[in-house]
């Protein structure tokens, strides 16, 4: 493993040869989970980033299965529920048992939920513009274009398509 002076492109980790691209998006991905602690810091609710994450694909999502949510977050379906546990406790989530299977729980989040999240997107929506103005217009247009193509390869559904809140579950 080698290391190279920041912003240097091909540096070799774990014996692989990183490519620029890659170490951008590490870079802007560094900066993006500095804002994301933040915004979530000055929310004001005691939520982890994981915790968050969940918040997010249930609001973005709908209400899902334990394990559904669990195969969205990459963990398993025991630390999804632990995790849905202690979202349910601070009111941001709510538990059904199905019906049609009563050993299914089905996991939505709650009006406070949303309203966490919407909280922390506003804080997170003024770091980040506060960044991108000080970019010109070309160079803003050619990364909506870049950051709307990695979103989509990463299966990320567009916030323009849940910030209204369907996901929501108040019953």
């Amino acid at each position: 493993m080698t290391t190279a002076a920041p912003g240097q492109a091909g540096v070799e980790t774990s014996g692989k040869s990183s490519t620029p691209v890659v170490d951008a998006v590490v870079g802007a991905s560094r900066a993006l989970v500095a804002i994301a602690a933040r915004s979530l810091g000055a929310a004001g609710e005691e939520v982890t980033l994981p915790q968050y994450r969940a918040l997010v694909v249930l609001a973005s999502r709908g209400p899902q299965r334990v394990v559904d949510l669990a195969g969205f977050l990459d963990v398993t379906a025991s630390t999804a529920t632990r995790m849905c546990d202690r979202l349910a406790g601070k009111g941001l989530v709510r538990r059904r048992r199905l019906s049609t299977d009563r050993r299914s729980v089905r996991v939505s989040i709650s009006a406070a939920g949303l309203d966490l999240v919407a909280a922390v997107t506003q804080r997170r929506r003024r770091d980040i513009q506060a960044i991108v103005e000080r970019m010109s217009s070309a160079d803003r247009d050619q990364l909506v274009a870049t950051l709307r193509m990695f979103a989509d390869a990463a299966g990320e559904v567009p916030e323009q398509d849940w910030s209204l809140g369907w996901g929501v579950d108040d019953g």
